[in-house]
């Protein structure tokens, strides 16, 4: 790919600093701009060279940046955007890596469109991540053979050329980091990323706290062995983040929510009635789309 003369960094934490890092092994960035409302972020940032020079602002970062990472929590999107829009120009890649779209789409649409810069917005969501959180944190290697979904808003496209041209370059960018591109809606992105992702860490959630408002709760935890630690790992996620990605795709989580509590409760009358047939016949059905599940692969 052709290389990022200047890259903006707006969110120097895990994500955006493993992105910085990827780049910079890579040789694909001159420099890189960063900024964070937490100054102690951005001092680490600076110390640890995962960005070159600092900013005072998200507006200041953007300015003379020919791409620009949101790595910010979904709920500090649209005052992001908002605050860099004069910044911007009709060239810049602006690209998010969060977990949800539809909602940070239409942010980009409403505050974008003001200067007909919608285009310049190829929302992205990297799958990958750890279950800490923070710029000391972040890997150069954290891309490598991993997902991407690039999430294009059909109304963004009010410059179908000018939108083109910017997939293509958001796409080279992850591709040149080692990511596999999918193109899918917001629509379809929310309702995929319920079931595979905020579900399970809803689940992983709820399932930790249903210990902890037992008396005995956390003397069993001690006897947890590797099924419990697997069940229970994601919930040692950033409490912020997944507060923002379960309120951001509302919809799609409660409907989730919705049909994990229909299964369970059919087990349960299974379990309740005896029923080992019945159960048996659940538990293989899950158990084989599980072992399968590593050799079913994604269509782009």
């Amino acid at each position: 790919m052709e290389p990022i003369r200047q890259l903006g960094l707006v969110g120097c934490g895990l994500m955006g600093g493993s992105f910085a890092l990827s780049l910079k092994k890579k040789g694909l960035v001159t420099h890189i701009i960063g900024y964070d409302a937490n100054q102690e972020a951005m001092d680490l940032a600076k110390s640890m060279g995962v960005i070159d020079s600092i900013s005072s602002s998200a507006c200041e970062c953007a300015q003379g940046s020919d791409a620009i990472l949101l790595a910010v929590p979904v709920s500090a999107t649209e005052t992001t955007l908002a605050a860099m829009l004069p910044a911007l120009s009709n060239d810049t890649l602006v690209m998010d890596v969060g977990s949800t779209k539809q909602e940070v789409a239409q942010i980009a649409l409403d505050i974008l469109g003001k200067r007909n810069l919608a285009h310049c917005f190829v929302p992205a969501h990297p799958i990958c991540g750890r279950e800490v959180s923070g710029v000391q944190h972040a890997l150069s290697d954290l891309f490598e053979r991993k997902k991407v979904i690039l999430t294009p808003h059909a109304a963004l496209d009010a410059d179908p050329a000018a939108a083109a041209t910017r997939l293509a370059r958001a796409k080279d960018v992850w591709q040149s980091l080692g990511c596999e591109v999918f193109v899918m809606s917001p629509q379809e992105h929310d309702a995929t990323f319920a079931a595979v992702s905020h579900l399970p860490h809803f689940a992983a959630f709820a399932g930790l706290l249903s210990l902890l408002h037992q008396t005995q709760g956390l003397n069993y935890m001690q006897f947890g062995g590797t099924g419990f630690s697997d069940f229970t790992r994601i919930a040692a996620s950033d409490p912020v983040m997944w507060r923002d990605i379960l309120l951001s795709n509302k919809k799609e989580v409660l409907l989730q929510s919705r049909l994990l509590r229909q299964q369970l409760e059919l087990m349960e009358s299974f379990v309740a009635a005896d029923d080992g047939v019945a159960l048996q016949a659940c538990l293989s059905r899950a158990s084989a789309a599980r072992a399968e599940w590593p050799r079913k692969k994604c269509s782009e």
